[in-house]
């Protein structure tokens, strides 16, 4: 496996310093993830853009966890699990959701099921959704919209989760209390 470089604000690529700016901004630190995607300040410029749509989607946070951490799980992102139960924590999303999603138990709440099943089949089956789920996914209120929105999300967490396997990022500081 390649040794990838944590990059600093020093020590990074021109094109990538504005970026890790951007990242010490948003989170108030530099995440490992991001200090490892500065190696290619395109790589960074996109996760940076696709997560602040994400968040502008019209998922609440307890659905943005729910698509985040459903692909992550299914992933087994080493990194991105840990850092999305703490990004969930930040959003005051129930703890008992997070461990559901986390332990691959199902959640309670039927529409945020439903959500949850839906990611999983996009995942596994590379966006092809059986008609069963699409109907069940509406029934609970979404709609299309939502659906191209998860679509959204998978896209952010394939950025992330790939470069974490390659990389091996290291799990940052304020996100161990979170791994397993």
């Amino acid at each position: 496996m390649a040794d990838f470089t944590l990059y600093t604000a020093e020590n990074a690529p021109e094109g990538a310093k504005p970026l890790i700016g951007n990242s010490i901004k948003a989170f108030g630190m530099l995440p490992n993830l991001h200090a490892v995607m500065a190696e290619s300040p395109s790589l960074l410029k996109a996760y940076q853009d696709v997560h602040e749509l994400f968040q502008q989607t019209s998922f609440d946070a307890e659905e943005l966890t729910v698509v985040w951490q459903t692909i992550n799980v299914e992933h087994e992102c080493h990194y991105c699990v840990p850092a999305h139960s703490a990004i969930a924590a930040s959003m005051n999303v129930d703890s008992e959701l997070v461990d559901a999603l986390v332990n691959k138990k199902p959640i309670a709440n039927e529409k945020l099921e439903i959500l949850r099943e839906t990611t999983l089949q996009m995942v596994r089956q590379r966006g092809v959704i059986e008609d069963n789920q699409v109907q069940k996914f509406f029934s609970v209120g979404y709609g299309k919209q939502q659906l191209l929105e998860i679509v959204l999300g998978i896209s952010q967490k394939v950025m992330s989760n790939y470069t974490n396997h390659l990389a091996n990022t290291p799990i940052d500081e304020p996100f161990k209390k979170f791994s397993k």
